[in-house]
């Protein structure tokens, strides 16, 4: 049995560099050295609390470095991350706990009135990190050394809705994590042990997670980290810091080249990525010309660790696009009807995205038949439309599933529209995307008023605040009489989209 853990990146820079600077947040440095035994003295308290090999550990924190400690805490006693959108209501921190059967939730001060709310209603143990975990670490004696796992044990279950609008936990290895970390690190773009990066991805999600926090630390760099984004802050902190790596989704980009002209100093950037959503062309050489650094555009999933294909030098970069597959992953593209096989097609043509290679998830926690229907002969299906140069570039063209992604958030339409359709004033909804300048894609509801009411829009956003999480409920509602149907009886979304995109 070959033996692997994420935990394994931290503890080899301790033993390799340990008096390098690892871990930057605000006036707190700390070293290799001191995140590991820290990560250590944590993992001995989780053992304490009766945190076992293989238990899911529920974290829910911003990016303060509470997160990667706890992260690699959870690691090291060989329990599995479970990572909570910080966004989302108490009843939906309920579904991820429970779906996930998670024994214990460490949450952070600013979250836990959400986090415990959501704990209690299961009867699930709640650490609050700060003061309280610090006390119990303190009391515990730290683990010597991680605990062994096998390499295709579960490391982290990200949850992520699928087009029937409840999310699933998708379950990553060890294997999947590291190896999409060291190849992100070392294969995909120049990346160096005295680099410095902003950490202002939020860790809890795949990209921030691996792309930021695990690949930098896998390369023996240094993270800084910024708990909220705030583009002039975001350059002052890069400035002060000597950050030469950015990642980010595109709402920053956008932001950090409307705040570029405004700032004295610009930090001297040499490796900034961008995923999440497509970054507009436009975006791109607004951000490049003000920064006078080069954006590497690349794309992912949750499903696949995430990191599947992003724009590497070895192969030439295209604006645009989303450059070439990572070392040891294969990205084709394949007739998107034909159901139960994969038939792939020729250079040039449009049909889905489907993913092999080490980074693909081992499956849906608890969900065979959706496991089933995404990974077919040995490809994962991703449900994005796109297209293939003969030159091997890639480029997504349109979400197969109509998901929206709101400032790098997936927002997924069904899920909303089931909250709305219980609003006494709403008969029927379709929830979708509009272009929108700062956030990528703006939630826009369009509502067939029930007979007899007169709901309005301001009210009906109001009211979906108490049920769903703020990256998910509609900024924008309009009203229809009808809504466009095809033969099928599906609503025609294309329509209202045409429809309403111009307003």
């Amino acid at each position: 049995m070959a033996t692997l853990s994420v935990a394994a990146i931290l503890a080899e820079n301790a033993r390799r560099r340990p008096d390098k600077t690892a871990l930057v947040e605000g006036e707190l440095r700390l070293t290799f050295a001191e995140v590991w035994s820290r990560a250590r003295a944590q993992a001995g308290a989780l053992a304490d609390l009766g945190v076992r090999p293989g238990d899911r550990v529920a974290l829910m924190a911003p990016n303060t470095a509470a997160f990667p400690i706890a992260y690699y805490a959870i690691a090291a006693a060989g329990g599995v991350v479970v990572p909570v959108h910080l966004l989302l209501s108490a009843s939906e921190v309920e579904h991820v706990l429970r779906d996930s059967d998670a024994t214990l939730l460490l949450v952070h001060p600013a979250q836990a009135e959400t986090g415990r709310a959501a704990a209690d209603a299961l009867g699930i143990q709640v650490v609050t990190l700060g003061e309280e975990f610090e006390r119990l670490a303190a009391a515990a004696d730290p683990l010597p050394a991680y605990v062994t796992r096998a390499a295709d044990d579960p490391a982290v279950i990200f949850y992520t809705s699928g087009t029937t609008g409840v999310p699933k936990g998708a379950v990553l290895s060890h294997f999947n994590l590291v190896m999409n970390a060291t190849v992100n690190a070392f294969d995909a773009n120049d990346i160096r042990a005295d680099d410095i990066a902003l950490g202002a991805l939020p860790l809890f999600h795949a990209f921030g997670q691996t792309v930021s926090l695990n690949s930098t630390w896998r390369a023996g760099a240094t993270l800084v980290l910024l708990p909220r984004f705030d583009a002039a802050r975001a350059i002052e902190l890069m400035v002060e810091e000597g950050v030469n790596t950015f990642h980010g989704v595109p709402t920053m980009f956008v932001a950090l080249a409307a705040a570029a002209a405004a700032a004295g100093t610009l930090p001297e950037l040499r490796v900034c990525v961008s995923g999440g959503a497509s970054l507009p062309v436009a975006v791109l050489e607004r951000f490049e010309a003000a920064f006078g650094a080069r954006i590497y555009e690349g794309y992912g999933l949750s499903e696949t660790s995430p990191t599947a294909t992003v724009n590497q030098p070895v192969f030439g970069t295209r604006a645009g696009t989303i450059g070439h597959p990572l070392w040891g992953i294969d990205v084709e593209i394949a007739r998107a009807e034909a159901e139960g096989r994969i038939e792939l097609l020729p250079p040039g043509e449009l049909g889905e995205v489907v993913i092999r290679g080490h980074n693909v998830f081992s499956g849906y926690l608890g969900r065979p038949e959706a496991t089933a229907e995404s990974l077919v002969d040995g490809w994962f299906r991703t449900g994005d439309l796109g297209t293939k140069d003969d030159e091997g570039f890639l480029r997504i063209v349109d979400r197969k599933k109509d998901v929206i992604i709101r400032g790098g958030y997936n927002v997924y339409p069904r899920e909303v529209e089931e909250v709305l359709m219980r609003h006494p004033g709403i008969a029927q909804v379709a929830v979708i995307g509009l272009p929108d300048e700062l956030h990528g894609e703006e939630v826009c509801a369009v509502v067939v008023p029930a007979r007899g009411t007169a709901p309005d829009a301001f009210g009906i956003t109001e009211w979906s605040k108490e049920y769903l999480g703020r990256h998910k409920y509609p900024r924008r509602v309009e009203f229809a009489d009808a809504l466009p149907l095809g033969p099928s009886m599906k609503v025609l979304k294309r329509e209202l989209r045409a429809r309403y995109s111009g307003r």
